[in-house]
């Protein structure tokens, strides 16, 4: 990885940041309604798809968990083990639109601010102290899950998952939008 992972650990640094200044900036100035108007080509409201977007760096943590200990598996195992998964995808899929709905009403754009600084704080902390090694280990995921889970995941991908969910999501919010 020499010099690549370098940049890339600038670049997911840098991702991290502009996702923390972009959703601060969602979150100072949207209006109530603006929170309460229905994303675009979601059924949440903007407030629960904000949560979401949230919610996937809370997620990587216990994907960055997930892979640490399944990469000491062999790979047969792990990949029966993602097949399952997948199996589950309808229960993840309400699950997944569920969380949302009930979490945006118990917290507020103010504690989703201070809950996505500390959590990219403690994923670039822990991407830091992460070796090579580390980063190059890995597993297989459930694609079916999300758009961007790939079958085969690195540390290092990993890093990078919540970032392309939250662009993914932050074009379906519309906060500003007529009402």
């Amino acid at each position: 990885m020499g010099e690549h992972a370098a940049m890339d650990r600038q670049a997911v640094g840098d991702d991290y940041a502009r996702a923390r200044r972009t959703f601060h900036a969602l979150l100072d100035t949207a209006s109530q309604g603006g929170f309460d108007r229905s994303s675009d080509g979601m059924r949440w409201t903007n407030r629960q798809l904000l949560w979401h977007m949230l919610f996937g760096y809370v997620l990587t943590r216990v994907l960055l968990v997930m892979a640490r200990a399944f990469s000491r598996l062999p790979r047969r195992l792990i990949r029966e083990f993602a097949r399952l998964l997948d199996a589950g995808t309808k229960p993840f899929d309400l699950v997944n639109y569920l969380g949302p709905c009930g979490a945006a009403r118990v917290v507020g754009p103010q504690r989703m601010g201070a809950m996505f600084d500390r959590v990219t704080g403690a994923l670039e902390r822990r991407f830091a102290a992460d070796s090579e090694v580390a980063l190059a280990r890995g597993m297989h995921y459930p694609v079916r899950w999300d758009p961007f889970f790939k079958d085969f995941m690195t540390l290092a991908d990993i890093y990078r998952y919540p970032t392309q969910h939250f662009d993914f999501h932050h074009r379906q919010l519309t906060l500003d939008a007529p009402g």
